[in-house]
């Protein structure tokens, strides 16, 4: 550091206290990388398992955009300290700047550091907004049928993650002008241009985020608590669904330790940072990751895992936690055989194919929900014509083979 009087010995224990961290950090951010791509690797696995690769949809794509700029992000976060030593143009006061040799290997470190703040900020706000857009667009598929009202709040949603986004990039770029005065030492170029503290930085971000991740998990879970599921598979659908609330939680850690501590509250504000791309990466493939959880613990948790043996309208309504919304299974009828109308309308319906899918909501509960057509009307609840039900309750192996009832109850292999 400029203006150092230490004797050697402190400045040996110094640089030994740094390497420690250093390694520490590197430990700590390769680690997260590496399962965070590893859980979007499972997540795809999931989804081809349940649908095949042709049938992927858009945010089974978005997600490995979003591991391109996880990957950019962790990079530059290994440079900055690395190669940087965590340095920028912040945390210096005015009489150390104007100490500090332009020529000397601290200043040229500091702008280093300071342009890799201003890139990996970018890097940051262009991967949160991926992952969110992921979000919305597994919700588009997740209420199909649901109709228009439904639909307008996800739209909703896109607004504000665009919105956010350019409002967040704005900051960046508009908040220091000159761009240059982002890596300027001296004279201080003040706090809007330091940007590993920029206060509108800082605070356009973390209110992007509060806005948007609340939004986003008040989509699916109002819906999902006027069900009859049980209640261990409303909670589990709510911590799948609602998983978004740790990003928030790293994201105020991060925004808290800028304010408090001026001299190493940048330090910790980016590992806290780092821990948020994680926390997003994993929390956005987590809905996908479900119908393999539940394959592979399902056994251990009874019938808090399985599926409920519970009529179903045959509207197509709110979709699967991961599962395929292309396949369609022909279901008998317990009773009697249905008639050619009902025969088109049952095979109209679609089911999971993962394995261990089912409906997140009871569409024969006695809720508004369940009297949703697909047009987005309320409609009175009819009774299946000639008292045809539908058990719920049925698996598809590898999605080429599903168990189905057949009119006298027991269950014989169907073929696609």
């Amino acid at each position: 550091m400029s203006g150092s009087t230490a004797s050697p010995e402190a400045q040996a224990a110094m640089a030994e206290a740094i390497a420690a961290a250093t390694r520490a950090f590197n430990t700590e951010l390769w680690t997260l990388y590496s399962f965070g791509v590893l859980v979007t690797c499972l997540r795809t696995y999931s989804r081809i398992n349940a649908v095949g690769f042709r049938n992927l949809r858009a945010d089974d794509y978005i997600v490995w955009l979003s591991i391109v700029l996880y990957t950019t992000q962790s990079t530059l976060a290994y440079f900055a300290v690395n190669y940087g030593q965590g340095l920028a143009n912040n945390s210096m006061t005015d009489a150390q700047r104007a100490a500090l040799d332009p020529n000397s290997t601290e200043y040229a470190l500091r702008v280093f550091g300071s342009k890799i703040q201003v890139v990996g900020w970018t890097s940051y706000c262009c991967l949160i907004c991926t992952l969110k857009l992921a979000v919305l667009v597994f919700y588009v598929r997740l209420t199909e049928g649901l109709g228009r009202r439904f639909r307008m709040r996800i739209w909703i949603g896109f607004a504000l993650v665009g919105g956010t986004f350019f409002a967040s990039i704005i900051a960046i770029y508009a908040g220091c002008q000159p761009l240059e005065k982002y890596w300027q030492i001296n004279p201080n170029p003040g706090n809007f241009c330091q940007g590993a503290i920029a206060d509108p930085i800082v605070w356009v971000t973390f209110s992007s985020s509060v806005v948007t991740d609340i939004y986003l998990i008040m989509i699916p879970l109002p819906m999902l608590w006027g069900t009859t599921l049980k209640l261990a598979k409303k909670i589990g659908s709510t911590f799948v669904l609602g998983a978004g609330v740790f990003v928030l939680v790293c994201s105020l850690l991060k925004t808290v330790f800028v304010e408090i501590d001026p001299v190493n509250g940048a330090q910790l504000a980016g590992e806290w940072g780092t821990r948020e791309a994680f926390t997003s990466v994993v929390t956005t493939n987590l809905p996908m990751l479900f119908p393999l959880i539940r394959a592979w613990f399902g056994p251990f948790f009874g019938s808090a895992f399985s599926s409920d043996k519970t009529p179903y309208n045959h509207a197509t309504g709110f979709r699967t936690i991961g599962g395929s919304e292309h396949n369609t299974v022909d279901i008998s009828s317990r009773r009697r055989e249905p008639s050619s109308a009902a025969k088109k309308s049952l095979h109209s319906a679609t089911y999971s194919v993962s394995g261990s899918e089912e409906f997140i909501f009871n569409e024969s509960t006695e809720v508004k929900l369940q009297k949703l057509t697909t047009d987005g009307k309320s409609s009175a609840l009819q009774k299946p014509a000639k008292g045809i039900f539908v058990s719920s309750e049925f698996h598809v192996m590898e999605g080429r083979a599903s168990q189905v009832s057949d009119p006298a109850g027991q269950r014989a292999p169907h073929q696609w």
